[in-house]
């Protein structure tokens, strides 16, 4: 929770200039101690379902160890799905209009595997910019991870996703742009990101937006805010994945390999196994590709034990800077986004 400015000692204004979170004793009058609505739209495929679930679940509940999260998941009815995740839809997730309801204190939106630049030719295109539309006027802040970001940049911004040369997979080195954002706040200068994608919003679109960044790198700007700093929080990476999600996805690559759905047999995301993992797994594909292992053979266990984790603590720290900023600015009846005196185009007091 953050520090209360209950006297004029002159480190909580020092301390706020550097991008700390300093409540004013008025401001932190009209707070309540109380539960926070968070809602999760799950857009992705069936098979990693239940995995962003427990993902983006356990980043909300580190965060912060006395709000009380009341974690709504829901996802669009035009995403097709197999028997078994259709009944798990069924017995644990929310409609839309059940969100609109009982509305939300904040959101946060997955991203979802459409490979094609163009995602107007997405099913759920219509849908998801319903959802986007709704939380705009109605949640404190949205969340956007990887393809929700791009859509958000298309709705909202007219800023259409670009198809990159080769997919971005991996896990990279960022660097934080503007440390004095709350969201920063006690989050080391460089920290690694992992990304899976094969299209991308570009820096200069951001700019020309008039988006603001805060994590950049390399391969692009990873972590940036709307232009009131808040409303809209875009991820162009996947900073929720656990740390075997990427030996998961590669697995899962090699069985549309095995099933040809794709021609090649994959190559190793970047910048996260040792050589010893490549020799395991260079060997295991020359067995395979001679037919003495399976599928069923692959190493995944001897592996994951030798995997780092290089992005969790921060994420961690990300997620909570996020509910912190929500929990100052948001009201106390779940269906109005600010509480009074909250101006919607500043709504951190930092412009």
């Amino acid at each position: 929770m953050p520090l209360i400015a209950h006297s004029n000692l002159p480190s909580f204004e020092r301390l706020k200039s550097e991008g700390e979170i300093v409540l004013s004793k008025d401001r932190a009058n009209q707070q309540v101690i109380r539960e926070l609505h968070i809602g999760l739209l799950n857009m992705m495929p069936d098979a990693a379902l239940e995995a962003t679930e427990r993902q983006f679940f356990r980043l909300i509940g580190h965060s912060n160890q006395i709000a009380q999260f009341y974690l709504h998941p829901f996802t669009l009815p035009s995403i097709e799905r197999g028997d078994k995740a259709a009944k798990h839809i069924k017995d644990h997730y929310l409609s839309f209009e059940e969100i609109k309801a009982q509305g939300l204190d904040a959101l946060i939106v997955t991203g979802a595997h459409v490979e094609q630049a163009n995602l107007q030719k997405a099913p759920f295109y219509e849908e998801l910019k319903s959802v986007i539309d709704w939380s705009y006027d109605h949640v404190t802040s949205t969340l956007c991870s990887c393809l929700a970001t791009h859509a958000v940049m298309e709705f909202k911004y007219t800023q259409k996703r670009q198809a990159m040369k080769h997919k971005c997979w991996g896990v990279f080195k960022h660097q934080i742009k503007d440390r004095s954002h709350p969201l920063m706040s006690g989050v080391n200068t460089g920290f690694n990101v992992p990304h899976s994608r094969f299209n991308e919003i570009t820096k200069t679109q951001f700019e020309t937006a008039g988006i603001h960044t805060l994590v950049d790198s390399d391969i692009g700007a990873h972590l940036c805010v709307s232009e009131d700093l808040l409303r809209l929080v875009f991820f162009q990476g996947h900073p929720e994945y656990d740390t075997i999600s990427l030996l998961k996805e590669y697995k899962r690559e090699i069985i549309s390999y095995l099933s040809k759905s794709r021609e090649d047999y994959p190559i190793f995301p970047e910048h996260y196994l040792n050589e010893q993992n490549k020799a395991i797994l260079n060997e295991y594909k020359a067995k395979l590709i001679a037919g003495d292992f399976t599928i069923a053979d692959f190493p995944e266990g001897l592996i994951s034990k030798t995997l780092d984790n290089t992005w969790h603590d921060a994420t961690r720290q990300i997620i909570s800077n996020w509910i912190g900023c929500v929990y100052q600015t948001t009201h106390e009846d779940v269906k109005k986004p600010f509480m009074k005196g909250i101006d919607p185009e500043d709504p951190l007091k930092l412009k």
